[in-house]
């Protein structure tokens, strides 16, 4: 891939990769990809690998892959492999959701950008869908403390799709589905009427709407564009009961996991790292290859969905 340098819109410090540039221009498929996974979400070197065997799912099924970051302080959507190894490798890049942006940029910072941020960028772009793991979510004991993922605002103000594997299952996931309501985000179970659990097939909870194959993704897409929604789409998809971590060790491993949170006090953004580096611990790693297979996977419903979208 050739280094990016096609700026994104006029007036933006967002820089595009020829190839997403150029796929854009022709109205070829393209699916945007987060970069904190590579940064935070895996240990290396399997998340250099994981990024990279996206990358070439995608164009191997005729889609161009946009994996989102900040490097050197400038918003990227294409990142190249030079900037995916500094992801994969650097030891000081940053996490950044919406908020972060101004800051990484004014400083010059390397930043692995969250759901959020990945959203925003892609959309400002022009980028029409997102493949992610889990989103983020109304946390446990949100009402004493406030905690609310940042994802769920900018979903609400962010014509997109995206491709998930519901929201992470050590969130409150009835609240985080209520504010998702609350905000106007329409959730659509893919093949499904019940939302999955991230690392399980299902979280016990319902959607109202469902979809069974990309058309009608794509349908919906432009429906929500003819009524001018300024809202994105959040397509569930989940994995297959024979790829789901167990669930009997799933929520072993959760009520050890927020007990030992508890005992030490986290709060804000440092629980989630937490209760996720115990689950992969307290499973030998089964955790990690079931985000890793919910990612695989997503990525793939994205790009059908990204060509029916263009077709």
């Amino acid at each position: 891939m050739r280094s990016p340098r096609h700026e994104a819109l006029a007036g933006t410090p967002i820089r595009m990769s020829d190839e997403v540039a150029d796929a854009l221009a022709a109205g070829r498929p393209v699916v945007a990809l987060e970069s904190t996974i590579i940064a935070h979400g895996l240990p290396r070197p399997r998340n250099l690998e994981v990024a990279l065997e996206l990358e070439a799912e995608l164009r191997r099924a005729g889609v161009v892959p946009a994996t989102v970051g900040v490097v050197d302080g400038r918003p990227v959507v294409g990142m190249d492999r030079s900037a995916l190894e500094r992801m994969a490798d650097g030891d000081g890049v940053a996490k950044a959701s919406v908020r972060d942006l101004p800051a990484a940029m004014a400083t010059g910072a390397d930043a692995a950008t969250t759901v959020a941020a990945t959203a925003f960028l892609a959309r400002r772009a022009g980028v029409r869908v997102f493949a992610t793991g889990g989103l983020g979510g109304v946390h446990r004991g949100a009402s004493d403390t406030f905690d609310e993922s940042a994802d769920l605002h900018t979903l609400a103000r962010t014509p997109i799709t995206v491709v998930c594997a519901g929201v992470k299952s050590i969130l409150d996931v009835a609240a985080t589905l209520e504010r998702l309501e609350s905000l106007g985000v329409t959730v659509v179970g893919y093949g499904t009427g019940r939302f999955p659990g991230f690392y399980l097939t299902e979280s016990g909870h319902t959607v109202d709407w469902r979809a069974d194959d990309p058309a009608t993704v794509a349908r919906m897409m432009t429906a929500a564009d003819d009524l001018g929604l300024s809202s994105a789409i959040i397509v569930a998809n989940p994995l297959p009961p024979g790829e789901q971590l167990d669930p009997a060790l799933h929520d072993r491993i959760l009520g050890e996991a927020l007990a030992e949170a508890g005992r030490l006090g986290l709060q804000g953004k440092a629980v989630t790292p937490f209760l996720l580096g115990h689950f992969h611990r307290a499973s030998s790693g089964a955790s990690l290859e079931a985000n890793v297979r919910a990612v695989r996977s997503n990525a793939a419903l994205a790009g059908r969905i990204a060509r029916a979208r263009s077709g």
